[in-house]
């Protein structure tokens, strides 16, 4: 499972020119689910999401997590993380859960989060998505459970 973090300032997903979630400071979280991912990949995200310290305390040092400045997160399912480049000029993306399976974990993904009281807003999996968002830093960071 992979996730790509991004501190944003704002951030909001459309779907068919309509805002279906937006955030206002926080995480912007696109999700991955490779093969082979469980819950417990899911939790161990989870956690390292909330406490991952990536926000800027009083001396602009990023020791504060999304937790500790009351920040928001956006979770958007991104199959193409799983892609791999390594072969030719296409991505591969056999590494990528079955849609069914990888819809299964990224909902549980949301709801351990919403378990830790934190305002959790979503995309809609399988949708054709338009995302936009203001990088906060820029500060962008890859998570990987493998």
């Amino acid at each position: 499972m992979k996730a790509l973090l991004q501190r944003v300032s704002t951030a909001q997903v459309r779907v068919e020119g309509r805002v279906i979630s937006s955030i206002s400071k926080g995480l912007l979280v696109f999700l991955a689910v490779e093969r082979g991912d469980s819950i417990d990949n899911c939790s161990y995200l989870v956690n390292k999401i909330l406490n991952h310290r990536v926000f800027p305390d009083g001396k602009q040092h990023m020791n504060l997590s999304v937790q500790d400045v009351q920040g928001e997160i956006l979770v958007v399912s991104q199959f193409t993380l799983a892609a791999s480049g390594k072969k030719g000029n296409r991505p591969d993306f056999s590494n990528a859960e079955e849609p069914n399976r990888a819809k299964e974990l990224y909902l549980e993904f949301i709801r351990i989060l919403d378990r830790h009281k934190i305002d959790v807003r979503a995309g809609e999996f399988g949708a054709y998505m338009e995302v936009e968002l203001v990088n906060d830093g820029p500060v962008t960071l890859l998570l990987s459970t493998n």
